[in-house]
């Protein structure tokens, strides 16, 4: 119910500010339009927090925030081993636990580390992303740790213990 309100006023919301007319005939058609959209959400049983995520965009923007300075870090890491002159490039596979159950945060995690200078993910399984490193110290689980608990945090779970 919650996630339906939440989308059905993001939707008038939308189609206020893009229409910018408020003439009783394109209002019903919007009513109309943003009830048909609730409806076809309902009936395919997708009105949960994937679907409308728009709950957790405080904490989205402050995740983002801190991966945007990770990859600023991750940065100087890459450039300092490739400019140095021994050219102290190490590339490492290791596995990474999961942080989080919720696919969505799973999908960011996964994001968040190939957007991050020197480390792809680059297969997800159940209950690990395989992650390349170009450096071995930047493959270190523990490393991770903290961007799993950030992503799944970003979209309002509670980290599970490890």
């Amino acid at each position: 119910m919650r996630f339906g309100v939440i989308l059905a006023l993001i939707l008038a919301a939308t189609w206020l500010s893009l229409s910018g007319y408020f003439i009783p005939m394109i209002l019903s058609l919007g009513v109309i339009s943003v009830l048909f959209v609730l409806w076809m959400c309902k009936r395919m049983n997708i009105l949960d927090r994937e679907t409308v995520p728009y709950l957790s965009l405080p904490q989205s923007i402050v995740y983002f925030s801190w991966l945007f300075s990770e990859i600023v870090k991750a940065n100087v890491q890459v450039v300092k081993a490739v400019l140095s002159p021994d050219l102290e490039v190490s590339p490492t596979l290791t596995k990474i636990p999961y942080a989080s159950d919720e696919d969505v945060a799973r999908t960011m995690f996964a994001n968040s580390i190939t957007l991050t200078p020197g480390t792809v993910a680059v297969d997800m399984e159940d209950n690990h992303i395989l992650v390349h490193a170009l450096l071995k110290e930047m493959s270190k689980p523990a490393d991770f740790k903290e961007m799993g608990e950030q992503s799944a945090w970003a979209i309002g779970e509670a980290v599970k213990a490890r």
